[in-house]
């Protein structure tokens, strides 16, 4: 058989072309695919478990992770913060977290399962405001007797460190503490019941 006539050149081109044509729409096909192993805003929305690494929080410090659409507040607590949540049961509401939301594995003094790491929802249980983390000691707005908490700018209400609400204050409950678990030491899990795991 002849190939008089026939462009190698163009064939070449051809070949390549389509090679190139598929090649993007396997990837085109694949990229949802793969995307769709992941959970959707719309999952995490509804309560998918969401992994936070806390390896990094310095102690005194807070991150905020996300869960069911409500920021989670995460403090690395300092056995000076430790100490004074003991000296605030006279002033809170709710010392031993009767009346709040929290799992049966969590310590309902401390509220936490490790005592230097506390995990609650930071949405003030009033209005849903989110409370202002304010860990400084006696400072000139909220008084002397200040030990460090969190402080809602909606309506004032105040929470020690604990998260749990002063007395006589516009919010009711302390703040909810979420189901998590620990993955590793530096891992925690945020929306899987610790006795489910």
């Amino acid at each position: 058989m002849s190939n008089d006539g026939v462009n190698v050149g163009r064939r070449r081109f051809l070949v390549a072309a389509t090679s190139v044509v598929g090649a993007a729409g396997a990837v085109g096909a694949a990229v949802p695919f793969v995307g769709s192993w992941f959970p959707s805003a719309k999952a995490k929305a509804a309560g998918a478990p969401v992994k936070v690494n806390v390896a990094k929080i310095e102690p005194g410090q807070q991150i905020v992770a996300e869960w069911r659409g409500k920021p989670v507040f995460i403090v690395r607590r300092t056995d000076e913060i430790l100490a004074n949540l003991a000296k605030l049961e006279g002033a809170v509401a709710d010392p031993e977290s009767k009346a709040s939301e929290q799992p049966t594995y969590v310590d309902p003094k401390v509220r936490s399962i490790k005592p230097d790491l506390l995990v609650v929802e930071g949405l003030c249980t009033h209005l849903g405001c989110a409370p202002s983390f304010r860990p400084e000691v006696a400072p000139a707005d909220l008084g002397a007797d200040w030990v460090g908490g969190y402080f809602c700018p909606c309506h004032g209400s105040r929470y020690d460190l604990a998260g749990r609400v002063y007395k006589a204050q516009p919010a009711p409950l302390n703040l909810p503490v979420p189901p998590h678990t620990y993955e590793s030491d530096d891992v925690i899990i945020v929306g899987v019941d610790q006795e489910k795991a």
